[in-house]
């Protein structure tokens, strides 16, 4: 009961922080807002007594990309920022709800096709060690995941070389 409690209350969290980093007109409470959402699926994590993902989520994520947002978002003149308001107009509207409709239709076609729905009800047969998770996640081989955590990491540090070059012209001119 306590686990239904405290997923209820990290839902909330989450969605609430969600809905507010995409709504708020303030890019540092955007930052904020997606700050808390990172620190709640965290929380989730940790719930499902997955303590590894937990910190990482909270190492990488909620730490590190985070800051390299607000890094961003210091780095960006206030004159490009005082010119930023986005007027709605009703032809972006339409087409945002239907772009939104032809994703959905699309995710529940793949979920039923998959019959990912169906098979969401039954329990796994039994539990993954965690010396196997490990293993798939430093492995090389098929299925295994090193090399997407390379290509990240270089997308990473060319994000901040851009960040530096970006900051590198402003001190020029």
């Amino acid at each position: 009961m306590a686990n239904i409690v405290m997923f209820c209350i990290l839902a909330v969290i989450i969605l609430g922080s969600a809905v507010m980093c995409v709504m708020t007109k303030r890019i540092m409470r955007a930052a904020t807002f997606m700050l808390f959402v990172l620190f709640g699926v965290a929380g989730l994590y940790f719930l499902l007594d997955y303590t590894f993902l937990g910190a990482a989520q909270i190492s990488i994520y909620a730490g590190g990309v985070t800051m390299i947002y607000v890094f961003a978002i210091q780095l960006v003149s206030k004159q490009t920022l005082q010119g930023l308001v986005e007027r709605l107009k009703g032809s972006r509207v339409v087409f945002g709800g239907l772009m939104t409709l032809i994703g959905l239709c699309t995710v529940t076609l793949v979920l039923l096709k998959n019959n990912f729905i169906y098979a969401a009800g039954r329990v796994a047969d039994a539990e993954v060690p965690m010396k196997a998770i490990g293993e798939s996640l430093v492995g090389a081989g098929k299925y295994q995941y090193v090399l997407p955590f390379e290509f990240i990491s270089l997308f990473l540090l060319a994000c901040i070389i851009g960040g530096l070059v970006v900051s590198r012209k402003d001190e020029e001119e």
